[in-house]
């Protein structure tokens, strides 16, 4: 395992495999991931802090005999509390923040053997299809180091994509673990509402909308990891539905004959780049070749009255986050150690009405209804993750931009994404496609309300007949 050729081969299970055989040591396992680190970090930025002494101190002592054993990791740097450890939550506002717990999706990740050994770079309060804090400086797409990673799962699909990891930790409130995963050429699934847990600091991630897993390269890692982390804590609010078996069981299951909803533009009716289009249409071919049943179709919904509904949702709990760090630090909000949007949308949170937000939660709540029926008459839904290629690096400044001229900005580039967030469904990229000038463009599949288990099935279908493994960036 000294080259790093023979790391950068295998996927999480096949590294614990290989350890279990004892055909390699988990302490070369963990070099190889920190040497890769070493090598392509710089340029990347993926990675905004390391703890490897801890890391080398997990892998020379006793691992839990999990199913993924020994497995580098890297958890995303929002949220995801590990104590003892800073977490910044991609601000300056959050400077020198050591958390103080554990969170019961980190305590999982690490009952399952996973070694972590460093936080992955995340816009401000994951507020941003790209990852660019003023905190850490901008994460680079190692396809294309001029372009974004997305975001807001950045730091940790450009991790993965450039082999530091074979899995790493993101979480997705708008689309934030699907366009990173398009963005880097990953395979990225956002699961059901509640799935994973979220506490026990918060019951769920902005009113619902934002969940926690993994990008990853291949399918069967991310059932894996989803066997490791799912299912309710003692006090959350509520759960997911209760899954048939192991994820892991689904991936390779014949998903039989699908009845596939196709999308060629974006649920408003606004046109996708002709790149993106030409790659929704041969996701189209391709499905249909394997046997499924591919027509265009569209549910009906209120996008504008969902826009303002997510705006509002979000910005309550961005006031909510700031009001609470701003009394760890025993001063009142007023925008310092903020980027320029981000204090803009958490004033506009403190400004709107109570009934405001009970209005934007009745509005997603009839959204996931007209879905669901939906669902009903199609069994997935077909469209890209994004409405262009990736985005070059400053296009979407979070610190430079008016509010309004921002939120427009950041809807117009997510066609899709954020219905899955707001009705709770879960949702998937394949980086089945890339672009003239070599930038992954992700393919988005949604499917009903707790089927995991259905996408996991499709995945590894198209997974076996379309291959992606081995296509990966030069960096």
């Amino acid at each position: 395992m000294a080259a790093f050729a023979d790391y950068m081969t295998h996927d999480a299970l096949s590294l614990a495999g290989l350890i279990r055989a004892g055909e390699v040591t988990g302490e070369e396992v963990l070099e190889a991931a920190l040497e890769r680190a070493d090598a392509v970090n710089p340029t990347l930025n993926a990675i905004v802090s390391r703890n490897d002494g801890a890391a080398r101190g997990r892998v020379a002592g006793d691992v839990p005999e999990g199913p993924l054993a020994g497995v580098p990791f890297l958890l995303k740097d929002l949220g995801a509390m590990q104590e003892g450890v800073s977490m910044g939550n991609g601000s300056r506002l959050w400077k020198d923040f050591i958390a103080p717990i554990d969170v019961t999706y980190t305590e999982r990740a690490e009952a399952a053997g996973l070694v972590i050994f460093g936080r992955t770079n995340t816009p401000e309060l994951g507020i941003a299809w790209t990852t660019e804090p003023v905190a850490n400086g901008p994460t680079r797409n190692p396809w294309n180091l001029d372009h974004s990673a997305g975001g807001s799962s950045g730091g940790a699909a450009a991790a993965v994509a450039a082999g530091i990891v074979p899995v790493a930790h993101a979480t997705d409130g708008g689309g934030s673990i699907r366009i990173p995963a398009a963005n880097c050429g990953l395979f990225g699934l956002k699961p059901t509402r509640a799935r994973n847990p979220a506490g026990p600091v918060v019951g769920e991630g902005w009113s619902g909308l934002s969940t926690g897993h993994v990008v990853s390269r291949s399918v069967r890692d991310s059932a894996a990891l989803l066997d490791a982390t799912h299912g309710p804590a003692p006090g959350d609010p509520y759960a997911a539905p209760i899954p048939n078996g192991a994820f892991l069981d689904e991936v390779g299951r014949d998903p039989g004959k699908l009845r596939v909803a196709l999308h060629l533009t974006g649920l408003d009716g606004t046109p996708l780049h002709p790149e993106n289009k030409a790659a929704a249409e041969a996701a189209a071919k391709l499905f249909a070749d394997l046997g499924h049943e591919v027509e265009e179709a569209m549910p009906e919904l209120d996008t504008a009255a969902l826009r303002d509904a997510l705006n509002v949702i979000i910005a309550g709990n961005l006031w909510v986050g700031i009001s609470a760090r701003c009394k760890q630090l025993d001063r009142e909000p007023d925008g310092e150690g903020l980027e320029k949007v981000t204090w803009a949308w958490a004033k506009y949170g403190r400004e709107r009405l109570a009934s405001d937000y009970a209005g934007a939660v009745a509005a997603i709540h009839q959204a996931g209804r007209q879905l669901a029926a939906f669902y009903e008459r199609y069994d997935v839904m077909l469209s890209t993750v994004m409405r262009n290629p990736p985005r070059p690096l400053g296009y979407l400044g979070q610190d430079t931009r008016d509010l309004d001229d921002y939120l427009d900005a950041l809807a117009d580039e997510m066609p899709v994404t954020p219905l899955a967030n707001m009705t709770g469904t879960p949702a998937m990229s394949l980086p089945l496609a890339w672009s003239h000038d070599g930038l992954p463009i992700g393919i988005h599949v949604g499917g009903a309300f707790g089927r995991e288990d259905l996408l996991l099935r499709l995945a590894a279908q198209i997974e076996a007949a379309h291959p992606w493994a081995d296509k990966r960036p030069e960096v």
